[in-house]
């Protein structure tokens, strides 16, 4: 994601601005209705803002606002969390160039304009141009800047016929020429998508929130069921057991007590909860087609990661340099460079790198007549330099130990005992050996190996804390692949796995009940990714695989999945620990209230009745008791609402573990802050003797 998107800031005075005036627009009845709790909290202001009405008291007006307040700051909550979608919205609205595109019908050029275009049509894209809409390239190679996809300056290759081959609409052509088919219709390209689901207005409720949702409905049905039966077993106990003087349970003290007791904070916070998981996926550059997808990211048991790219750096590295009897390590290392000097690969500039840490041997640069390169290539596996020195012709090769041995053989030399039992030991231990001949002669061994990304260990050691299952998938075979899988620590690997192989994996673990998410970029990836309950398509890959999975990484980074999980759980942690809250804080509100209404029951006269004794924070009136809930109920949502939208700090422990963290920190606090705050309202307005 580029750095403009990402500098938003969750209190930007612009942002807020617009939360409020979104929140003010929230307040119709059909926005209010999306959310059932809430709208019992709506229609008790609007009751009590009548009842205020038509037989005005000071306290029927402070309990009709702050119950206002109740319904605003919950809406600001839901529209802060989109507000900063939109802010990012509107930045990809500014993508959308619209200019022209160079339509191919028929063998010959029109010039049309982007909404023209439709699914299957040919543009031809040149240098400068902007690639008109998302397609797949059918013919050429070409440099494409994507930084304002990515926020990525550098520029990526892609061509026709292999997994690199996806282009997206509004990305720009660099150099070259590229044929694209056109894979997507008007208004449904992949920032089209972008913007829908960025500002929320494209967001369903995951299972978790609509079965959560179903949990806090029930309880404010059967709280509203014990609410108004209250005022006909008032009456009788006023009969026959007595009130104090002055007070009685109106429709205004029914609904406070309601509204503080129906779970109005989860309530509130739920969709902002929810909004602000898929932003933190945006935020990371990942773009998920759902919010079921984020939700089961969070559930993900078992983790299916490729070798090349995920778990090591991607090429193989030098490592080592094994000399023959007789040959010193340096001889073997300045000949081995100079063989790589005209190899282009990955591995043969890792030796000359390795050449020079070990040796501090500089890069040579041999010219005309003294030297001659032979330059890698797969057909003959080696790459070498013929070179004159002293007046003695010197040929040395670097290259794979057969081609080397036939060589070797070719020249009349003989290939070391000693050596061929190095290749051996470095193919058993998962590496790749080559060897250096310098004429008949073979000078020694290098070892080539996949090397394992820094701390992928230790992240793996966090999957397992956190009861995720790790398989590494390889085309390797198994010898290398055992080799790598024990030094990265995954729990088990697949080697010459085919499409096939990667399908029955997927359908083995779902069978057993668990969740699975996997990573791949090409066209033989894209049944398995649709499989997976949670597939993460390379932005890089083919168009086939970015519409099969369930979420795009921007980054094309594969070890991303494992920070897609993260978030996942961390929206999942974040929902729980505030319901926790939500829940302990409702059953404290309620020993907070229910004796100081009650407090007159059964009073002898002139005496308080013995419910008092209930009444531990001493709060100074019935009607204060209810206005302080009142107040700390509405000003609890706004105090938790950066909570809601940066979430709960992750850390890698099972379920146990944090259920214990949540009973013990929000189960825990949510008993305890409603006793803090009421108590700390009624002596303020007791102060300004506002009741």
């Amino acid at each position: 994601m580029s750095a403009s998107r990402k500098a938003i800031s969750t209190f930007d005075r612009p942002l807020l601005a617009r939360a409020v005036a979104s929140s003010v627009r929230k307040l119709s009845p059909i926005s209010q209705l999306r959310n059932p709790v809430m709208f019992v909290v709506y229609l008790g202001a609007i009751s009590v803002t009548l009842a205020a009405a038509f037989g005005f008291s000071s306290y029927r007006a402070m309990i009709a606002g702050w119950l206002w307040f109740t319904v605003l700051f919950a809406n600001f909550a839901e529209s802060l969390a989109e507000g900063r979608g939109k802010a990012q919205a509107d930045f990809l609205r500014s993508l959308r160039r619209v200019g022209r595109a160079r339509l191919l019908r028929d063998g010959t050029e029109q010039v049309v304009t982007p909404a023209d275009l439709h699914r299957g049509d040919m543009v031809v894209c040149e240098a400068g141009d902007v690639i008109p809409a998302d397609g797949e390239v059918i013919e050429g190679i070409a440099s494409v800047d994507e930084s304002a996809i990515t926020g990525e300056s550098a520029p990526v290759i892609r061509e026709s016929g292999g997994d690199r081959s996806a282009v997206t609409g509004g990305t720009k052509v660099l150099s070259d020429r590229i044929l694209v088919r056109i894979s997507s219709e008007p208004g449904r390209s992949f920032i089209d998508k972008m913007i829908l689901l960025v500002e929320g207005s494209n967001r369903k409720q995951t299972p978790n929130e609509k079965a959560l949702n179903a949990l806090i409905i029930g309880l404010t049905v059967l709280f509203l069921l014990v609410v108004f039966t209250l005022p006909p077993y008032l009456s009788y106990a006023k009969t026959e057991g007595g009130m104090l003087p002055g007070f009685s349970l109106d429709i205004t003290t029914l609904i406070a007590l309601l509204v503080c007791l129906i779970p109005t904070t989860i309530s509130g916070l739920l969709s902002a909860i929810g909004i602000s998981g898929m932003d933190r996926l945006v935020r990371r550059n990942v773009l998920a087609t759902s919010g079921r997808a984020v939700e089961a990211a969070g559930d993900i048991d078992v983790l299916l990661l490729d070798k090349t790219g995920t778990i090591t750096l991607g090429n193989r590295m030098a490592t080592d340099f094994i000399p023959a009897r007789g040959v010193a390590q340096a001889e073997l290392a300045s000949a081995a460079q100079l063989a790589s000097l005209a190899d282009e690969t990955p591995e043969g500039r890792s030796i000359v790198v390795l050449a020079k840490e070990r040796f501090n041997l500089r890069e040579r640069n041999m010219s005309e007549p003294l030297a001659q390169y032979v330059p890698f290539s797969a057909k003959t596996r080696m790459s070498g330099i013929d070179l004159t020195e002293k007046d003695r012709l010197r040929s040395i090769r670097k290259g794979a130990a057969d081609a080397i041995r036939a060589l070797v053989d070719r020249r009349g030399g003989s290939f070391p005992d000693e050596i061929a039992g190095a290749v051996e030991t470095i193919s058993r231990q998962g590496g790749t050996p080559l060897v250096v001949a310098d004429g008949n002669k073979v000078l020694g061994a290098i070892q080539l190996r996949d090397v394992v990304k820094g701390g992928i260990r230790e992240r793996f050691a966090q999957m397992r804390r956190m009861g995720i299952k790790t398989v590494m998938i390889t085309g390797d075979n198994p010898l290398t692949a055992a080799a790598i899988a024990a030094e990265s620590g995954v729990d088990d690997f697949m080697a010459s796995a085919t499409p096939e192989d990667k399908m029955a994996r997927i359908r083995q673990e779902q069978a057993s009940g668990r969740l699975v998410a996997m990573t791949g970029d090409g066209t033989n990836d894209a049944p398995a990714l649709a499989q997976a309950d949670v597939g993460v398509a390379m932005n890089t890959g083919t168009q086939a695989a970015r519409e099969a999975g369930n979420m795009v990484d921007l980054d094309s980074n594969p070890t991303k999945l494992i920070e897609i999980v993260e978030t996942g759980k961390q929206m999942l942690m974040t929902r729980g620990a505030l319901t926790t809250f939500s829940i302990a804080n409702d059953v404290s509100k309620y020993f907070a209230i229910i004796p100081a209404i009650f407090g007159g029951l059964y009073a002898a006269a002139g005496q308080a009745g013995p419910l008092t004794t209930l009444n531990v924070m001493r709060l100074s009136s019935p009607q204060s008791a209810v206005l302080s809930a009142v107040v700390f109920n509405a000003l609890i949502i706004i105090l938790l609402i950066p909570l809601a939208l940066r979430g709960v700090t992750y850390r890698p422990l099972g379920a146990s573990a944090v259920l214990r963290r949540n009973l013990m920190i929000y189960g825990l606090g949510g008993l305890t802050a409603p006793f803090i705050g009421i108590k700390i309202i009624d002596l303020i307005l007791s102060w300004l003797k506002i009741l």
